[in-house]
């Protein structure tokens, strides 16, 4: 699987609000629909909203699958089969996690593309290591090779979940324009 590591700014939160991500959600949709695409969703920090953007979009059913709300770690192992010496190891925060979490999406789920999000929202649960607003995206696809992003986002709660559902719709904009996000 293939790593990129950026910092979220205002370039790429420019606008966050419920109509910049319905917009997000109907593109991703539609390039889904084009390519006669299903995709499954694994979040965490997001606890479903992603899901929810997509769904929110009529004629959905054609092109989403199904989505996984996995906010503990017993429920990334029993869901989607998350390792629990990966979380015991990596914790649930990291990119071995959320690659589990985005392979085990699309085997569970029989979609083609599966876009999984784990990070620490806030206000609490940062660390050192680990600070609020960091987030790990993956992207499970049948025809291309993982793909796995993290992410620095600043702001509260809100914001750091808004920001976090906007670049998981834009990975699978990219990956259902090219077959594979960049």
């Amino acid at each position: 699987m293939r790593s990129i590591r950026a910092r979220g700014g205002s370039d790429m939160a420019a606008d966050l609000s419920d109509g910049a991500l319905q917009a997000l959600a109907g593109q991703a949709g539609a390039l889904l629909l084009a390519a006669g695409r299903r995709i499954a969703t694994a979040e965490s920090c997001t606890g479903g909203w992603v899901a929810k953007c997509l769904t929110d979009i009529s004629g959905s059913s054609q092109w989403f699958e199904r989505g996984y709300v996995t906010y503990s770690n017993q429920s990334k192992q029993q869901s989607i089969g998350v390792a629990a010496s990966v979380i015991d190891t990596f914790g649930a925060v990291s990119r071995p996690t959320v690659e589990q979490m985005a392979a085990g999406a699309l085997h569970a789920s029989g979609a083609d593309i599966a876009v999984a999000i784990t990070g620490i929202a806030g206000p609490d649960g940062g660390s050192a290591d680990k600070p609020v607003g960091l987030v790990w995206f993956a992207l499970a696809q049948r025809a291309a090779a993982p793909v796995a992003i993290q992410q620095q986002f600043a702001g509260d709660r809100e914001a750091i979940r808004r920001a976090a559902v906007a670049t998981a719709l834009r990975l699978v904009i990219a990956a259902a324009t090219a077959g594979e996000p960049p």
